[in-house]
């Protein structure tokens, strides 16, 4: 049975990328995995689109799965409630990311980044057209 578990939760770790929350760290990690990275902004207890936009799109089994193997995913998060606040250095550096690529301040806003930051793509707000819509977008401008 223990053996059936441990095999269970590395099925889903492996199929489900993480999340990291540096930039720098994700441009590390793109540039020895040959991948692009996807930055989304989001308040993720306030946001609904936002909500949304994680639950139905980037939970999906269809984007995880090609995430994993093409992406390197960044969340710039923005809470509101103070239990779900961050720490003030998580703060600093998510604040640092808005100020260079979402100055305006848009919720959700995903962008699509080389391994060194540039940007390839903008999407403002929620992404209306389904996940396989997105991954498509993603694969052409990546070629794979």
């Amino acid at each position: 049975m223990i053996k059936l578990l441990v095999a269970a939760s590395l099925l889903f770790t492996i199929n489900n990328p993480q999340w990291v929350h540096n930039l720098n760290d994700a441009k590390e990690q793109a540039k020895k995995e040959h991948k692009l990275i996807l930055l989304n902004f989001s308040g993720s207890d306030w946001c609904i689109p936002c909500i949304r936009l994680h639950n139905e799109i980037f939970e999906s089994s269809y984007f995880t799965q090609y995430a994993s193997d093409n992406l390197v995913l960044v969340n710039a998060d923005f809470p509101r409630k103070n239990k779900n606040q961050l720490s003030k250095e998580q703060q600093k550096i998510n604040e640092a990311l808005a100020e260079k690529y979402n100055p305006q301040g848009s919720f959700p806003f995903t962008l699509l980044l080389d391994s060194n930051g540039n940007k390839l793509k903008v999407w403002d707000g929620f992404y209306k057209d389904g996940v396989t819509n997105l991954v498509a977008e993603i694969k052409e401008i990546s070629g794979k």
